[in-house]
């Protein structure tokens, strides 16, 4: 089998605003970097916007100096697009209630889940934890009352509710109308 002819590709690769990101989490300024590198502020600001290209061996030192490896630079991150209409459809419980996992079944961290409650639909009779750190409640459309231990929420659209994933509740749409909201549970680094 014949080798086929790599072209090479002389476009310039956008590191700069992963150069700021890792230069950020590392909560230093343009200057501590200079001062540990040996580079130039006016360079590594250049560096930054994508001005001008670093050599290899200033490459290097600045990934020493900021705590990255070279192939993070370059390596595109991974991205997951779940569109609605074909989101799965998942069942965690209660009556009048059509829910769709917005995020990839394999994503751990986090789990956004659009549910869709009928008029008078409720959530289990008992209250039940999920097993999550924490679990967000928006209300994009229509009204849902969150029952929780101690008390009520009655809570309309544009609200958000944050509590602990291990809190017990429940939930009813007490209207006539239909409700539409987002959960997002999310879970410690694993």
């Amino acid at each position: 089998m014949k080798a086929l002819p790599v072209e090479p590709s002389y476009s310039q690769v956008a590191i700069g605003s992963r150069i700021r990101a890792a230069r950020q989490a590392q909560r230093m300024t343009i200057e501590q970097v200079a001062d540990s590198s040996g580079l130039t502020k006016g360079f590594l600001s250049r560096i930054e916007r994508d001005l001008t290209s670093p050599s290899v061996a200033s490459l290097v030192t600045l990934c020493e100096v900021l705590s990255v490896s070279i192939g993070e630079l370059f390596t595109a991150p991974e991205t997951n697009l779940v569109r609605l209409d074909s989101a799965p459809r998942i069942s965690l419980g209660g009556e009048g209630i059509d829910e769709h996992l917005l995020t990839v079944r394999s994503e751990r961290r986090v789990q956004m889940i659009r549910a869709v409650i009928s008029p008078r639909g409720k959530g289990e009779s008992e209250l039940y934890s999920v097993d999550c750190e924490v679990d967000v409640l928006h209300v994009a459309q229509g009204r849902l009352t969150l029952i929780m231990t101690h008390e009520a929420y009655d809570l309309g659209p544009g609200d958000t509710m944050t509590f602990p994933g291990h809190e017990p509740h429940s939930w009813s749409n007490d209207t006539d109308e239909e409700t539409v909201v987002i959960w997002t549970l999310v879970n410690a680094q694993r």
